[in-house]
């Protein structure tokens, strides 16, 4: 596959690293990390030349299989990063494991600079900005290795591996489409669910398996979750999480979704929330509102579907 300008790839055409020539550079990864480097780079360099590398058939990583598909305003970053990639000094590669195709040191003789872009240490423009003027002040040969995780997270607890336990990762991507989960066939025969965590991706999850139909038809999910989720018997989404709330990681607007789904209540035990009203008072506004939020909910009553948060007292609580 030849990238944009009619260069060829590592494999059909070595570029020769000499200063004399225009500074070019190799990012491995095409997520959002991916992509706001080679945007600083091919911005703040006019000469430079970009080839982004992927594992994947196709682009944008996260911002792909990682974004809830009821999100697009979120994903409207792509129309950015496909600019970026028509540009006449990038081009983009799919289908190249770095590893197997090709070494770590063989790109490091085709390139000026390498990359390897991890999307959890650099997941903001600003700490990719820092990165990319360390790159373009470098001697030839170097390589900036940021990697992020991109296993699954191993709590470490009995059960862990029995069926019908699975990893938010997997389950989004599952959702989503990703090559390797889009096969993973989740078990939606029971009423309840459960998930460890009180993050965005565990409330994503959650409104994903209590969202109607209607709205999810309206979505960019995969066919083939949309018709799993139509046969689903989840009425109930517990979420557990090893912390109080004032520790939740989630954001008030995924809770305010949250609240506002069609058919859905968020419900929240008041025990939880005695006293909290005075000990947010002096809080960082973000996290003062989001207390409130809860507070006002916990005090709401439920209805039949509902999502649940259990605290840090709930049993068999962790993660």
């Amino acid at each position: 596959m030849a990238g944009a300008g009619g260069r060829a790839p590592l494999g059909l055409r070595r570029w020769l690293s000499s200063p004399a020539l225009a500074p070019r550079v190799c990012v491995v990864g095409s997520g959002p990390a991916g992509f706001y480097t080679a945007q600083h780079i091919l911005k703040h360099h006019g000469g430079a030349l970009v080839d982004i590398y992927e594992k994947l058939p196709v682009p944008f990583g996260l911002v792909r299989f990682g974004v809830a598909p009821d999100h697009p305003e979120v994903k409207n970053v792509i129309n950015t990063f496909t600019q970026t990639a028509h540009s006449e000094r990038c081009a983009y590669y799919g289908n190249v494991t770095v590893g197997r195709d090709v070494t770590v040191p063989e790109l490091q003789q085709a390139y000026h600079a390498v990359v390897l872009v991890g999307t959890h240490s650099l997941s903001a423009p600003g700490a990719l900005g820092k990165v990319c003027r360390v790159i373009l002040h470098w001697d030839l040969g170097k390589s900036v290795r940021s990697y992020g995780a991109e296993d699954n997270r191993v709590l470490g607890i009995p059960g862990e591996n029995l069926r019908g336990v699975y990893t938010a990762r997997a389950f989004v991507g599952w959702y989503n489409g990703l090559p390797e989960n889009r096969d993973l066939r989740p078990d939606l025969s029971c009423e309840t669910a459960l998930i460890l965590g009180h993050g965005n991706v565990a409330l994503d999850i959650a409104r994903i398996l209590l969202s109607p139909l209607q709205l999810l038809r309206k979505t960019d999910i995969t066919d083939s979750s949309l018709a799993a989720l139509a046969c689903s018997k989840v009425k109930r989404v517990w979420l557990v999480g090893r912390r109080g709330p004032l520790q939740v990681a989630f954001t008030i607007k995924e809770l305010r979704e949250m609240i506002n789904l069609p058919g859905a209540r968020a419900v929240l035990d008041p025990a939880d929330f005695t006293g909290l009203e005075s000990a947010v008072k002096d809080a960082p506004r973000p996290r003062k509102r989001l207390t409130e939020l809860m507070i006002k909910t916990a005090l709401e009553k439920p209805v039949e579907m509902q999502a649940g948060a259990a605290g840090a007292a709930a049993p068999g609580s962790g993660g």
